[in-house]
């Protein structure tokens, strides 16, 4: 349901979008018949940072001058208006209308980054719903996947680490908290739910440590072992090492 509310609120927003780029032909000064010509006076409103203005150029242009050779630079730059404006709902289906309708732009490619960057745009604190933080996920590894080589390629993995971090530390966060309300079953479980899905970021050796006092609060020592070895093995170098290590000479002792 959460889902389904969320597109339809995109649909809304896409559609006053429609709305809003039909009706803006009338607020443009744009009056001339050569595209070369609209573009230029329509890039000049967007280098000097007047969105407001340049979205009115742009959906002009790709109203007025549809299936000519400045259609897909309008549309980019129409979707940068948005992005550029922080209206990164707009700007995500502009930029979505972009890789639909021109594939082989030359555009194409920053219009691809740009989609995720909207997305990472829209992620939120941790403690809200991360939908838009999955999305951007997916969209920077839809990215990676197709230009790997691309020089946006390094700044793409940064970011899919961070936003991955980002989910981590909402699930170490929810079996903290749940530490602190002695269910260390349901601890347990969200221990090893950042383990299994975010086994990469930098909480999972908390989360392990973490598992491994709720296994001991649990009085399952053999199980904390087997987890000590699965910690050693993984994360040698991490700072809760030492306490592991004296974790398990104290077991061994027992």
């Amino acid at each position: 349901m959460k889902k389904l509310r969320i597109l339809n609120y995109l649909t809304i927003l896409i559609l006053m979008s429609v709305i809003y780029s039909c009706s803006s032909s009338d607020k443009s000064d744009i009056k001339t018949d050569d595209p070369d010509k609209a573009m230029t006076m329509a890039m000049k409103n967007y280098n000097k940072k007047d969105y407001l203005q340049a979205i009115e150029d742009f959906s002009l242009i790709k109203i007025k001058f549809s299936g000519t050779k400045v259609a897909d630079k309008a549309q980019f730059y129409l979707a940068m208006c948005y992005y550029n404006r922080k209206e990164y709902i707009l700007g995500a289906s502009e930029f979505e209308n972009l890789l639909k309708n021109y594939s082989t732009s030359p555009f194409a490619i920053q219009g691809r980054y740009q989609l995720a960057l909207c997305y990472y745009g829209l992620s939120p604190d941790f403690s809200l719903d991360q939908t838009y933080t999955k999305y951007a996920i997916s969209e920077f590894q839809n990215f990676l996947e197709l230009f790997p080589n691309d020089k946006l390629a390094a700044d793409a993995e940064q970011k899919i680490n961070e936003l991955k971090n980002k989910l981590a530390y909402k699930q170490y966060r929810s079996a903290e908290l749940y530490m602190t309300m002695d269910d260390y079953k349901a601890a347990i479980y969200y221990y090893e739910s950042v383990l299994q899905d975010y086994f990469d970021t930098d909480w999972a050796d908390d989360a392990l440590y973490g598992k491994i006092q709720a296994l001991l609060k649990k009085k399952k020592p053999g199980d904390a072992l087997k987890e000590i070895d699965r910690f050693e093995k993984k994360f040698p170098k991490s700072e809760y090492l030492s306490r592991v290590e004296k974790i398990k000479d104290s077991l061994k002792n027992l």
